[in-house]
C-alpha cells in the first residue's frame, strides 16, 4: 500500500508563534518539521527562532517556551534559506495549513523570498474524515485517542513528529476503506482545503487499478457501502429463579462482581416490591457507589420472562449509554439470563439513508457541510446502528441535518427501505426484554406501543424526572421568526428576479393565485401584529420584569394575568389561525402549479426553479410549525379552569416596539401530566442518590405527584466508608458573596490552589460572575497546565464535558446543570469548588412564576420550595467527586452564609462527613503541605 507515495516526501510542519495575527507584528519562534519518506518519519528538525519582540504570557503558557529560549538565537532571516531547502520538493503537510503555510510564506516574503508553492494538505480535515466518531480532533487529543506518542504538546518539534505519526495513520485508514466509499469521498473532496483532496484522489485512483473484493462485513446499496445489519436476536442463555438468599447470590456474584451487604439489601427491597401486587410505586434513596444501577436491573430482571418489559428512563444520554454498554452486560454476564436491551431516542437521532444521498447529489455545499458529508461516508462502512449521537458532534445547527434526520415515517419501497436505521431500530426495540430511554422522550411518548403491555418502570436520577418532563412541554410562538418567514416567501414568490412573479409571468393560473395569495399574506401579518399589541398591552400585570443583557425585556405572567376577561387575544388568535391555513394552502396551490409548470417545461426548464421549488416547500413547513404552535396554545387557552397551571413569558426584543413581541409558555403544575405517564406502567421505582431533605422524601413525593400512589420508601446505606473518600473544607472567612472581593477572593484561591488537582469543578450560580472569574484566570502562568473552561463562554455545555473528560489537567467554571445535569462519565475530579449556596435566581422567569403560584396558595416558598431545592442540589454538587470506591476528593465551600445565616444548618446537616472549617490562608497551607 505504502507503494502509491513511494515518489512523494511529506514535509510535516508545526510553528509556535507569538500570536496569531501576522500583520500585526507577530512572529515564528520555533519551528518544526518531520520529513516522511515510503510511510516512514525519517527526519525532523527544530530551529528556536528570536522573534525580537516579548513572548505573550499566554503564549508561554500554551507552549511552555519562555523568553529566555529564544534570546541569543538566530532571527528568521537566517533560517529562512535552511528551511525553504528543506522543504523543497516535498508536500506541504500541517494541522491546521490554513495558519501555517501562509503564516511562514508571509514570512518569507517580509525577508526577500518568494512564497512557498508546494501542494499543501491539512490533516484536521483528513482525521475526521478518516476517523468520524472521535469526540475531538485538537492534536495533542487526537495523539492520545490514536496511542501515538508525543512528548512535548504545543512544542513545535513534537508537534510535528505527532502530526506525521498521524498522516501516517490516515492514509492507512483511507486505504482500508472499500472502493465504492473511495470513489465517492474522492468525487466530493475537490473543495477541501487546498490540495488535501489530492491525497484521497491518489488513494482511490491507485486502489480503482487493483481488484479488491466488497469484504464480506459490508454491503453496498447503490453507490453506499455501509456494515451488514444483523436485526436476528442471538437468543441465548438460562430461564433463572431469583436467588432468594445470601449464599445463592454469593454463588451467582462469586468472581464477577463484589458481594456487599448495602448492595443486597437494596436488591431485596427492590424485589420485595415487585413482588408486592399491592404497591404502585417505591421512592429510593442509593448513596453514589452503592450500585444501584445494576441493583434494580437484578432485581427486576427475573420478571421479565413474562413477556413484559422493563423501562428505564435516565436524564442523559451518557447514562443510557453507561446501562446500555456496561451496566446490562454485567447483568447478563453474572445471571446468566436471556435478555436483550435497546435504547429509544427520537427518530431524529438516526440518519435517514434517503435523505442523505440525495444531499450528496445536491452540487457543491460550503465546507462544513461537505466535511460531514465526507464524514458519513466513512462511518457508514464502521456504524451498526445508524444512530448519529455515535459522530460525537456537539451541536447538530448544521444545516445538512435538516435533510439527514430520519422523519420517523416507516420507509415502504424506497431504495434503502430495506437497511433504514429507523426501521431496523424500531424492529430490535420491539424484540427487546429492556429498553432504555430519556426523561424528555419518555414524557412526550409515554403512550408508544413500544414499551409493551403493563411494563415495569424505573426513573433513575429521579429527583431531576418532574424538572425534565416540564422543561419537556414548554414551548413557543415567536411572531417576529414568522414574520420572517411571510418576508422570505414575499421575496420568493413577487419580488426576487429568480421569484415566480418574474419567471412565471405568463402562465395565466399561476397570475391568478399570486394575486389572490399577496393581500392574503399582508393580512396574516397584520393579524400577527394584532396578537402582538394584545399580548404587550398587558405589561402591567407581568410579576416579573427583567432586561437582559441583549436589551431584550422579558414580562413573566400567570395566566389570568395575561390572559383576563377583557383580553381580546383568544378572538384573535381564532382569526390568525384561519389566515394562516388560508395563506398555506393557496402557497401550496402555486407549489402544485410550479410542479406542473416544470413537467410541462421539462428540458426547457429554468436551473434554479428545482432550488425555487425545494424553498417554497420549506417555507410552507414552517407556516406548519407555526399552526401546530398556535394551536397548541389554543388548547391551553381553552382550559380557563386549569390555565395558572402554565406560566407565560413575553420576549420583547425592542422594550419600547410592541411589534417586537414574542410569547413563550411553560407548564408550572406537572402533577396531571406525571399522572397520566405513570397511569401507563406498573411498579414504578424512583431512584436517586438525592431524593430526601431533612431525612424524610417528603419533599420529593411532593415534587413527583406520588401522594395518592400506594408507596414504598427505602434509604439505602453506602457500601463503603464515605469518610475515607470525601473531605468536606468549608471556608468561614469568605467575604460577603455579592462583593467585588468575594469574586477577587475566589479568582486568587483558583490561581494559588490548584498545583496538585487535576480536574476540578468550579460550581456557581451566576452566568455573569462566570465570565468575570474566566477572564481573570485564563492568562494566570500558575495555570498554564490547565484547560480553562467556563459554561456560556467556551461552546455548549457538551463540548464543555468534553474537552474536561479528555483533558489531562482541566478546570470548569460552570452553574446551573453542572452541579449536577452534566455527566462527566470515567473522569475522576479531584475538587469540587460551591462558590456559592445553590439557590435558584428569583429573577428567572419560571422560578418566579412557580413561586407566585407557591404564594398564592399560602405555601411558605422559601421553606417548601427554595431550601429543599437548594440543599438536594448541594448535595448533587458534592456526588460529583465520589462516584465510586475509587474516587477521593475534596468539596470546598466557600459561601459564608454556611456560618452566618440560620439556614446554613440545613446544609451542614446533608454533609456525610465532618466539615474542616478553615480559613483562606489555611486553605492555601493545606494545599501546600501536599506539595
Amino acid at each position: 500500500m505504502a507503494k502509491i507515495f513511494a515518489k512523494d516526501t511529506f514535509a510535516v510542519v508545526d510553528l509556535e508563534t507569538t500570536g496569531t495575527q501576522r500583520e500585526k507584528g507577530h512572529h515564528i519562534i520555533q519551528f518544526g518539521c518531520a520529513i516522511i519518506k515510503n510511510m516512514k518519519v525519517v527526519k525532523t528538525y527544530s530551529f528556536m527562532i528570536n522573534p525580537h519582540r516579548e513572548i505573550p504570557q499566554s503564549v508561554v503558557n500554551l507552549t511552555g517556551i519562555h523568553n529566555e529560549d529564544v534570546q541569543g538565537k538566530d532571527d528568521f532571516s537566517v533560517y529562512a534559506p535552511k528551511i525553504i531547502e528543506i522543504l523543497k520538493g516535498t508536500v506541504f503537510v500541517a494541522h491546521n495549513v490554513d495558519f501555517d503555510l501562509p503564516f511562514l510564506n508571509y514570512e518569507l516574503v517580509q525577508h526577500g523570498y518568494e512564497a512557498l508553492t508546494n501542494k499543501a494538505i491539512d490533516t484536521v480535515e483528513l482525521a475526521k474524515i478518516a476517523f468520524p466518531t472521535l469526540p475531538s480532533y485538537k492534536l495533542s487529543d487526537l495523539t492520545a485517542q490514536l496511542k501515538i506518542k508525543h512528548l512535548n504538546p504545543h512544542k513545535a518539534d513534537s508537534d510535528a513528529y505527532g502530526t506525521a505519526v498521524l498522516l501516517i495513520k490516515i492514509i492507512h485508514k483511507l486505504e482500508s476503506l472499500p472502493q465504492a466509499t473511495l470513489n465517492t469521498l474522492s468525487s466530493l473532496s475537490s473543495s477541501l482545503i487546498r490540495d488535501t483532496s489530492w491525497l484521497i484522489t491518489t488513494i482511490a485512483d491507485n486502489l480503482r487499478k487493483q481488484k479488491r473484493p466488497l469484504g464480506s462485513n459490508y454491503m453496498q446499496v447503490r453507490n453506499i457501502i455501509l456494515q451488514k445489519q444483523n436485526d436476528q436476536l442471538d437468543r441465548h442463555g438460562e430461564n433463572a429463579h431469583f436467588p432468594i438468599n445470601d449464599d445463592e447470590k454469593k454463588k451467582l456474584f462469586k468472581g464477577k462482581i463484589n458481594f456487599r451487604r448495602a448492595q443486597v439489601d437494596l436488591i431485596n427491597h427492590l424485589h420485595k416490591f415487585v413482588n408486592n401486587p399491592d404497591k404502585r410505586a417505591m421512592v429510593v434513596e442509593a448513596p453514589n457507589g452503592t450500585g444501584k444501577t445494576f441493583s434494580y436491573l437484578f432485581a427486576y430482571a427475573y420478571q421479565l420472562y413474562s413477556g413484559r418489559k422493563l423501562v428505564v428512563a435516565t436524564p442523559t444520554k451518557v447514562l443510557q449509554e453507561q446501562i446500555i454498554d456496561h451496566e446490562i452486560p454485567q447483568l447478563l454476564k453474572v445471571t446468566k439470563l436471556d435478555l436483550t436491551a435497546e435504547v429509544v431516542k427520537s427518530s431524529s437521532h438516526y440518519l435517514d439513508l434517503d435523505g442523505f444521498v440525495q444531499t450528496i447529489f445536491q452540487g457543491t455545499p460550503n465546507k462544513n457541510t461537505l466535511v460531514l458529508q465526507m464524514q458519513i461516508l466513512v462511518w457508514l462502512t464502521e456504524t451498526k446502528t445508524g444512530d448519529l449521537d455515535e459522530l460525537n458532534l456537539t451541536n447538530y445547527n448544521a444545516p445538512l441535518f435538516a435533510q439527514i434526520q430520519h422523519p420517523g415515517d416507516a420507509r415502504v419501497g424506497s431504495r434503502f427501505a430495506s437497511v433504514d436505521f429507523w426501521n431496523l431500530a424500531r424492529k430490535r426495540q420491539e424484540e427487546a426484554d429492556i429498553l432504555v430511554t430519556n426523561h424528555a422522550y419518555l414524557a412526550n411518548h409515554y403512550m408508544d406501543t413500544i414499551w409493551g403491555q403493563n411494563p415495569y418502570l424505573v426513573i433513575d436520577e429521579a429527583h431531576r424526572f418532574t424538572e425534565n418532563v416540564i422543561s419537556s412541554r414548554n414551548d413557543s410562538l415567536r411572531f417576529e421568526a414568522l414574520w420572517g418567514v411571510l418576508s422570505y416567501l414575499l421575496n420568493l414568490l413577487y419580488f426576487s428576479n429568480d421569484g415566480v412573479e418574474n419567471q412565471f409571468n405568463d402562465n395565466v393560473q399561476l397570475n391568478f393565485l399570486l394575486k389572490k395569495l399577496d393581500p392574503q399574506i399582508l393580512e396574516l401579518i397584520q393579524c400577527i401584529n394584532d396578537l402582538q399589541k394584545d399580548l404587550y398591552a398587558q405589561n402591567k400585570n407581568a410579576v416579573n420584569k427583567t432586561i437582559l443583557a441583549n436589551g431584550t425585556l422579558e414580562l413573566s405572567f400567570q395566566g389570568k394575568g395575561l390572559f383576563n376577561k377583557n383580553s381580546q387575544f383568544k378572538q384573535s388568535l381564532g382569526k390568525f389561525q384561519q389566515k394562516l391555513e388560508e395563506v398555506r394552502e393557496l402557497t401550496n396551490q402555486v407549489l402544485f402549479e410550479l410542479y406542473h409548470e416544470q413537467e410541462q417545461e421539462q428540458e426547457q426548464v429554468l436551473t434554479n426553479t428545482e432550488t425555487l421549488l425545494s424553498e417554497i416547500t420549506e417555507q410552507i413547513d414552517r407556516l406548519d410549525y407555526y399552526s401546530e404552535k398556535s394551536y397548541q396554545l389554543a388548547d391551553i387557552l381553552s382550559d380557563s379552569q386549569n390555565l395558572d397551571q402554565d406560566g407565560f413569558i413575553l420576549m420583547v426584543t425592542n422594550p419600547d416596539d410592541p411589534l417586537s413581541t414574542n410569547l413563550d409558555w411553560l407548564m408550572l403544575d406537572a402533577e396531571d401530566v406525571l399522572n397520566q405517564i405513570y397511569s401507563r406502567f406498573d411498579h414504578i421505582a424512583f431512584i436517586s442518590a438525592t431524593l430526601t431533605s431533612n431525612h424524610n422524601f417528603d419533599y420529593a413525593i411532593n415534587q413527583l405527584a406520588l401522594s395518592n400512589m400506594s408507596l414504598v420508601e427505602y434509604i439505602g446505606k453506602s457500601t463503603f466508608n464515605i469518610k475515607k473518600h470525601l473531605q468536606v473544607i468549608a471556608v468561614n472567612n469568605m467575604p460577603n458573596p455579592d462583593s467585588e472581593a468575594y469574586e477577587e477572593d475566589i479568582e486568587q484561591i483558583l490561581i494559588n490552589d490548584l498545583t496538585n488537582k487535576n480536574h476540578v469543578l468550579v460550581l456557581m450560580t451566576n452566568l455573569e460572575k462566570i465570565r468575570t472569574v474566566f477572564m481573570a484566570i485564563m492568562n494566570s502562568p500558575e495555570l498554564k497546565d490547565f484547560e480553562i473552561l467556563a459554561q456560556g463562554i467556551s461552546g455548549s455545555n457538551n463540548r464543555i464535558a468534553k474537552r474536561f473528560v479528555i483533558a489531562k489537567k482541566a478546570i470548569i467554571i460552570g452553574a446551573d446543570s453542572f452541579w449536577e445535569g452534566i455527566d462527566f462519565h470515567d473522569c475522576g475530579i479531584d475538587t469540587v469548588f460551591a462558590a456559592r449556596l445553590p439557590f435558584e435566581s428569583p429573577d428567572q422567569p419560571e422560578v418566579r412564576l412557580r413561586q407566585k403560584k407557591l404564594e398564592d396558595q399560602g405555601i411558605n416558598v422559601f421553606e417548601k420550595d427554595s431550601l429543599p431545592r437548594a440543599v438536594i442540589r448541594f448535595r448533587q454538587g458534592m456526588g460529583r467527586l465520589i462516584r465510586g470506591e475509587k474516587d477521593h476528593g475534596q468539596y470546598i465551600i466557600l459561601d459564608p452564609r454556611l456560618w452566618s445565616k440560620e439556614y446554613g444548618k440545613a446544609f451542614l446537616q446533608v454533609i456525610p462527613v465532618k466539615v474542616k472549617k478553615v480559613t483562606k490562608e489555611e486553605l492555601k497551607e493545606l494545599e501546600n503541605k501536599k506539595k
